[in-house]
């Protein structure tokens, strides 16, 4: 009896195909943008994640000043030399504490120059990053305590100055300072937020002080905890010092922030997973608009084919087959829909994922849904006018050219 039932609904399909495939064509839409809204999403996210966690999942960073509206950072008083010493000596547990200052020059190199970011610091800097060196050396002691004007290039900054020349041992012009290039930094390509890891350069942050910034400030500190310990301790320790450092008294509020790349990788795949989200509920509009659309044509097929239905009536049919077969041609078309919307969702996913640089990240519980939804969605729209030709009144039919 099903095997009947399906058969005749494939068979109208089939009669009126152009007009069948514009009845699903809003389902095709809806499934499709779901599954590549969706799988877009998630690779997004895992991306996020994995750069995020490339600076090392037990990493904190301290700035001064307090992030949010009307708490800018250049309203309170940077760090200097001896905070990085207190946190040097003072914090247990802890592998690395970097002192951070940057500033934008011009780097020349014979007839090649290139505008890009100088950042002062200390060996301590490439173990709170996991930045190996490709090339080259790092800083010695004596280079960072002197501060000579030594410097660890980026791969962009080699490929602008140098080509394919080598840059050990050459000297280029780093604002108004001559400095040898004595490493090059492994490639890191493109962050998160779409800036270029490898155009940067790397000072000894006296020498930075001294000769490019002309102050002692600090901008920012890494703090890198030992493998097992509770970067929340560690976090903890540093507010304690910090505070007492910085005279800051018992009811007053820090003038500094410290922030665990823990809580930032989760906050970051929280926001990309909610955009997700949303974006996945506005693409499922497009089910709702294709489930009208098949409510609409059924609703028309029962009109024109009120005759053949009234014929059904009187030879036999009982209103549950008449209702059966026009609700099994509504879930066809929606399953139909459904189908070749899957296959157009990971089209456009394995398309925007590529175009994006994102993993492809396919979600096999998402597929079911956007499937099965499409199925509800034929059941629900299938059934007022499969009823409506069920309830039919044969004479009435009959008499209907």
């Amino acid at each position: 009896m099903l095997f009947e039932t399906i058969k005749l609904a494939l068979q109208s399909i089939r009669r009126n195909a152009l007009r069948s495939f514009l009845t699903v064509l809003g389902v095709i839409i809806g499934v499709g943008a779901v599954i590549a809204m969706v799988t877009i999403g998630n690779g997004t996210t895992a991306k996020v994640t994995a750069d995020l966690a490339k600076l090392g999942s037990n990493l904190l960073f301290v700035a001064p000043g307090q992030f949010g509206p009307g708490r800018a950072s250049s309203d309170a008083k940077p760090f200097n030399a001896r905070d990085i010493d207190a946190l040097r000596g003072q914090l247990g547990g802890v592998r690395a504490v970097a002192p951070v200052a940057q500033k934008s020059v011009t780097v020349v190199y014979g007839a090649e120059s290139r505008n890009t970011v100088v950042t002062g610091t200390d060996n301590d800097y490439f173990v709170t990053q996991d930045w190996m060196l490709t090339a080259g050396r790092s800083f010695l002691d004596g280079e960072v305590r002197a501060g000579r004007a030594a410097c660890v290039i980026g791969e962009t900054v080699r490929e602008e100055l140098f080509g394919r020349a080598d840059p050990i041992g050459q000297n280029i012009r780093v604002q108004n300072v001559s400095c040898e290039v004595i490493g090059l930094l492994e490639v890191k390509g493109q962050s998160s937020f779409g800036t270029d890891q490898d155009d940067t350069i790397l000072v000894p942050i006296r020498a930075f002080h001294r000769r490019i910034a002309g102050n002692t400030d600090v901008a920012r500190i890494y703090v890198s905890a030992q493998d097992g310990v509770d970067t929340a301790k560690v976090q903890a320790d540093i507010e304690r010092l910090l505070r007492e450092r910085r005279n800051i008294s018992r009811g007053e509020e820090d003038d500094f922030s410290v922030r665990d790349m823990k809580q930032i990788v989760q906050t970051a795949a929280g926001a990309t997973a909610m955009l997700t989200g949303l974006l996945g509920a506005v693409a499922a509009v497009s089910l709702l608009v294709g489930g009208i659309g098949i409510m609409n044509i059924m609703l028309v097929s029962v009109t024109e084919r009120t005759r053949e239905i009234g014929i059904r009536l009187a030879i036999g049919a009982v209103e549950s087959q008449v209702l059966l077969q026009f609700l099994v041609e509504a879930v066809v078309l929606s399953l139909f829909g459904g189908l070749i919307g899957v296959l157009v969702g990971l089209a456009l996913a394995g398309l925007g994922t590529a175009s994006l640089e994102v993993p492809f990240l396919v979600e096999p519980t998402i597929i079911l849904i956007a499937f099965g939804f499409s199925a509800l969605v034929g059941v629900v729209f299938g059934y007022f006018p499969a009823r409506r030709a069920a309830r039919l009144d044969p004479i009435e039919a009959l008499r209907r050219e």
